[in-house]
């Protein structure tokens, strides 16, 4: 199966703040989320034959958890030598204000 860029990934409001508040029951010291700027996502969407993106996950060298966001292609092959994000905004603290899906 190939990827198209107009796979739906939608999920109702209530189904995401069930799944957030399972993980939020299971790993409490982990992050809840995390914040990429436009910028970076728009940066990655917008290399050639980029139909999307993949989220890794991953361990800094201090064993954090962090994401790292890759380019994906419609072969669903990743733009590894592309550009990456990392350097994410993690929540908490950067979580604004309570919401279903933080909990706070």
């Amino acid at each position: 199966m190939s990827f198209t860029g107009k796979e739906d990934h939608t999920i109702a409001l209530t189904t995401a703040a069930e799944w957030t508040a399972n993980f939020r029951a299971t790993d409490p010291p982990a992050p809840l989320g995390h914040f990429y700027g436009k910028n970076a996502i728009e940066a990655i969407l917008n290399q050639t034959n980029c139909v999307g993106i993949r989220i890794y996950y991953a361990l800094d060298a201090s064993g954090n958890k962090q994401l790292i966001i890759v380019g994906a292609k419609s072969d669903e092959s990743d733009l590894f030598e592309g550009l990456l994000a990392e350097r994410s905004k993690p929540c908490p603290p950067n979580c604004g204000g309570g919401n279903p899906l933080n909990g706070l």
